[in-house]
């Protein structure tokens, strides 16, 4: 049984862990030379992207410069994460829980896609990563603020 209770879709996806990223974003590296150092890894991806969210926010104009930096990097992150979901099994749909650290740097990156492609009206984009994360672990979004 998984753990969103069908019998009869597929098991979740629990991401390797990517230690070297995560410890440096948790000593506070800067996130640029995070990304820099280990592309590969949503999680640095998502932490720009939910920085630059933040910055364009406290500028007060609708569509800026940050706005446009987080979409890019928010999608980076997102098809780094869909890299590395496919090579660890996933087929396009089913479970990637929120609970399981790994999987998050991937969640946050759509969550921040989801904002970003709001800000500038993109809305077939805004409801699409909505429908992905919901798909993903039917928390996600609530976690990351898109309830």
């Amino acid at each position: 049984m998984t753990s969103f209770g069908d019998l009869l879709g597929p098991q979740p996806v629990l991401l390797p862990e990517n230690t070297d990223a995560e410890d440096a974003l948790l000593q506070k590296q800067d996130p640029v030379q995070v990304a820099a150092a280990h592309p590969t890894a949503s999680i640095a991806w998502a932490y720009l992207a939910e920085a630059a969210l933040e910055r364009g926010a406290a500028a007060g104009t609708d569509v800026n410069h940050d706005i446009i930096s987080a979409y890019a990097f928010a999608r980076t992150g997102y098809h780094r994460g869909l890299d590395l979901l496919r090579r660890n099994g996933w087929k396009g749909f089913g479970p990637v829980p929120w609970s399981h650290e790994p999987n998050q740097g991937f969640l946050r990156s759509v969550g921040a896609l989801a904002k970003a492609a709001r800000a500038i009206g993109e809305t077939d984009e805004y409801a699409r990563c909505l429908d992905l994360l919901e798909d993903c672990d039917p928390r996600a979004a609530a976690e990351l603020g898109l309830d």
